[in-house]
Protein backbone atom coordinates (compact mmCIF):
# COMPACT_ATOMS: atom_id res chain seq x y z
CA UNK A 1 0.00 0.00 0.00
CA UNK A 2 1.50 3.28 -0.54
CA UNK A 3 0.99 6.44 1.63
CA UNK A 4 -2.49 7.91 0.56
CA UNK A 5 -3.85 4.22 1.03
CA UNK A 6 -2.97 4.12 4.52
CA UNK A 7 -3.91 7.86 5.51
CA UNK A 8 -7.38 7.36 4.06
CA UNK A 9 -7.27 4.25 5.75
CA UNK A 10 -6.42 5.96 9.02
CA UNK A 11 -8.73 8.55 8.72
CA UNK A 12 -11.70 6.35 8.00
CA UNK A 13 -10.59 4.41 10.87
CA UNK A 14 -10.75 7.42 12.85
CA UNK A 15 -14.08 8.89 11.67
CA UNK A 16 -12.43 12.10 10.66
CA UNK A 17 -13.19 14.39 7.29
CA UNK A 18 -11.92 13.29 4.54
CA UNK A 19 -11.81 16.09 3.05
CA UNK A 20 -8.46 17.46 4.41
CA UNK A 21 -6.31 13.74 3.56
CA UNK A 22 -8.23 14.41 -0.29
CA UNK A 23 -7.31 18.64 -0.10
CA UNK A 24 -3.45 17.47 1.33
CA UNK A 25 -2.57 15.03 -1.34
CA UNK A 26 -4.74 17.07 -4.30
CA UNK A 27 -2.17 20.30 -3.46
CA UNK A 28 0.99 17.84 -3.24
CA UNK A 29 -0.03 16.35 -6.68
CA UNK A 30 -0.56 19.61 -7.91
CA UNK A 31 2.56 21.13 -6.96
CA UNK A 32 4.84 18.40 -8.08
CA UNK A 33 2.94 18.89 -11.44
CA UNK A 34 4.08 22.06 -11.93
CA UNK A 35 7.46 21.22 -10.87
CA UNK A 36 7.71 19.02 -13.39
CA UNK A 37 5.97 21.34 -16.03
CA UNK A 38 8.82 23.35 -15.57
CA UNK A 39 11.71 20.79 -15.52
CA UNK A 40 10.04 20.22 -18.87
CA UNK A 41 9.73 23.28 -20.58
CA UNK A 42 13.42 24.33 -19.66
CA UNK A 43 14.49 20.49 -21.03
CA UNK A 44 16.47 19.66 -17.80
CA UNK A 45 16.19 18.74 -14.32
CA UNK A 46 17.12 20.59 -11.30
CA UNK A 47 20.52 20.81 -10.38
CA UNK A 48 21.62 18.47 -13.60
CA UNK A 49 24.78 20.03 -15.31
CA UNK A 50 22.96 19.77 -18.39
CA UNK A 51 21.58 23.45 -17.05
CA UNK A 52 25.00 25.14 -16.15
CA UNK A 53 25.84 27.87 -17.51
CA UNK A 54 22.83 28.04 -19.35
CA UNK A 55 21.07 31.35 -20.21
CA UNK A 56 17.68 30.18 -18.79
CA UNK A 57 17.72 28.92 -15.32
CA UNK A 58 15.56 28.24 -12.21
CA UNK A 59 14.62 32.12 -10.21
CA UNK A 60 13.03 30.35 -7.39
CA UNK A 61 9.10 30.47 -7.17
CA UNK A 62 6.00 32.08 -6.16
CA UNK A 63 2.73 31.52 -3.67
CA UNK A 64 -0.45 31.46 -4.64
CA UNK A 65 -4.18 30.75 -3.56
CA UNK A 66 -5.97 28.76 -5.78
CA UNK A 67 -10.04 28.68 -4.19
CA UNK A 68 -11.70 25.66 -5.43
CA UNK A 69 -15.23 24.51 -3.90
CA UNK A 70 -13.83 22.42 -1.72
CA UNK A 71 -10.73 24.12 -0.46
CA UNK A 72 -7.95 26.51 -0.80
CA UNK A 73 -4.99 25.40 -2.22
CA UNK A 74 -1.56 26.75 -1.53
CA UNK A 75 0.47 26.23 -4.51
CA UNK A 76 4.17 26.95 -5.38
CA UNK A 77 4.31 28.37 -8.87
CA UNK A 78 8.26 27.92 -9.72
CA UNK A 79 9.46 30.15 -12.39
CA UNK A 80 12.59 30.20 -14.90
CA UNK A 81 15.35 33.56 -15.44
CA UNK A 82 14.48 34.44 -19.13
CA UNK A 83 11.72 32.93 -20.64
CA UNK A 84 8.38 31.90 -19.12
CA UNK A 85 5.90 29.46 -20.96
CA UNK A 86 3.74 30.89 -23.43
CA UNK A 87 0.57 30.03 -20.54
CA UNK A 88 1.19 30.12 -17.10
CA UNK A 89 -1.19 28.36 -15.02
CA UNK A 90 -1.82 31.10 -12.59
CA UNK A 91 -0.85 34.14 -13.33
CA UNK A 92 1.18 37.17 -10.66
CA UNK A 93 -0.48 39.26 -9.54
Amino acid sequence: MNQFNKDLMAALAQKQDLNETFHQYLEQAINELLQHELATFLVYEPYDLQGFNSCNLRNGSYQRTFKTQYASLNLTIPRCLLHTPKQSPISPK
